[in-house]
């Protein structure tokens, strides 16, 4: 049987921690794996669990997001498919933002009035997983929930940075905080498998992933005029309503700051990576580029998108992205190269001098890059050096920011010829 339901992929507000990922366009619409967007993931679960009816809500940057949804999820005229941007917008009602998750969702019932669902599958736009949603929503029915969570157990190092909950031996939620102090995490551990016990993971944290029922949101939404999920609408609907959890216990990450998006990314090029790319299909724009051109090069552990001229000397343990170029010489390691939108035209490239300004796209000869996401579109000349590391401090200049050791080009960004980034306690302004 199929169940009607809805999805809506949130797609977050300006996401600060991001930055500067997030300078130029919306949290989900940032690059990941060389040649998807992290809108991708959640749509792609949902495609791959047989709903096909989403709507994704954003707000801030929202254009390069808009122009990924069109050219990419397009449905035969002979279905009831559709992924549609939702944003905010200014009406006779009001003209203020979404002002939290549950606010988002509130301001765009008009949108769901004359569509035929059951319940709706509410899910974030800044995760790493893989997931059939199936099982999730038959327990939310045979259980005859309101409000279904899913849930997986994270360590006390972690669980400041979600929602942590407990339930009884019926899978009720009888209790929930969100982010919780450490020194308050004692009396929040749960009785997790031995697996995840000898783990450390003993504390059941919310995935942002919820089922409702449509009558329990449409109450819910009308009685709580809470902004959000997490801090204000599901504790009151713990007391009110039957609030389950469902426990998940695979591969998911919160790709909420530039270090976990980072280890998230390098994780991909693992062996055997906890996060397969192989296993799901994950649905993007398609492509029609050349296949890649790679002289001279020692690749190790190495994920290489469409389109790509390597030259490069030495290459390992990074993602390098569609259309990517590197000169000869070149080292790169622990590394996210997110590639260029569009080649140069012929006439415009020439051979890199000490004296050219700016540098062609793409990184030059005899650079070492570590530790370094390069967003769209650098340029980056001969001879340059960037290394993170924990010897860096958070900072932020015209060309790159630091954070948390990772070192990022911004989009556009323009590094000369032989700047060095890393080599002192504090980088040096270009």
């Amino acid at each position: 049987m199929t169940h009607k339901v809805i999805s809506i992929v949130l797609g977050g507000g300006r996401g600060k921690r991001l930055y500067p990922l997030t300078e130029k366009r919306s949290k989900p619409a940032v690059p990941i794996g060389g040649k998807y967007r992290l809108v991708d993931i959640a749509i792609s679960n949902c495609l791959n669990s047989g709903y096909n009816r989403i709507f994704v809500l954003t707000q801030f940057n929202s254009a390069s997001l808009n122009q990924h949804i069109k050219n990419t999820y397009n449905f035969s005229f002979f279905s009831n498919g559709f992924v549609d941007i939702l944003a905010a917008e200014q009406t006779l009602e009001g003209d203020r933002w979404f002002e939290g998750t549950a606010d988002a969702v509130r301001r765009i019932d008009k949108y769901l009035q004359g569509i035929d669902y059951d319940y709706v599958l509410i899910l974030s736009g800044d995760q790493l997983y893989q997931m059939d949603y199936t099982p999730l929503i038959d327990f939310h029915i045979n259980k005859r929930a309101d409000i279904t969570i899913a849930t997986i157990p994270v360590t006390g190092r972690e669980a400041s940075g979600f929602g942590i909950l407990k339930t009884n031996e019926n899978h009720r939620i009888t209790s929930f905080i969100e982010k919780p102090q450490k020194e308050d995490l004692g009396s929040w551990v749960s009785e997790v498998s031995r697996e995840m016990h000898q783990q450390g993971r003993t504390f059941l944290a919310s995935m942002g992933i919820y089922v409702f029922s449509k009558s329990s949101l449409i109450s819910l939404l009308k009685e709580n005029q809470g902004m959000d999920f997490g801090q204000e609408i599901i504790p009151y609907a713990i007391n009110k309503l039957r609030v389950l959890s469902f426990e998940c216990t695979g591969y998911w990450t919160d790709i909420g700051t530039i270090r976990s998006f980072f280890e998230a990314n390098i994780g991909l090029t693992d062996d055997v990576p906890s996060f397969d790319l192989s296993k799901e299909k994950i649905f993007t724009r398609a492509h029609l580029f050349p296949p890649s051109k790679i002289s001279g090069t020692i690749l190790s552990n190495i994920i290489l998108a469409e389109g790509c001229i390597i030259n490069a000397e030495k290459m390992e343990r990074s993602i390098i992205g569609l259309r990517s170029k590197i000169g000869k010489g070149t080292v790169i390691k622990r590394a996210y190269l997110m590639g260029i939108d569009s080649y140069e035209r012929q006439k415009d490239v020439t051979k890199i001098t000490d004296t050219q300004q700016p540098p062609p796209l793409g990184v030059g000869e005899r650079c070492y890059i570590e530790n370094a996401i390069l967003d769209k579109n650098c340029r980056i000349g001969n001879d340059v050096f960037i290394q993170g590391g924990n010897h860096l401090s958070d900072a932020d200049f015209e060309s790159y920011s630091i954070r948390d050791g990772i070192v990022i080009v911004k989009r556009d960004g323009i590094i000369k010829n032989g700047v060095k980034i890393g080599l002192h306690s504090q980088p040096m302004e270009m």
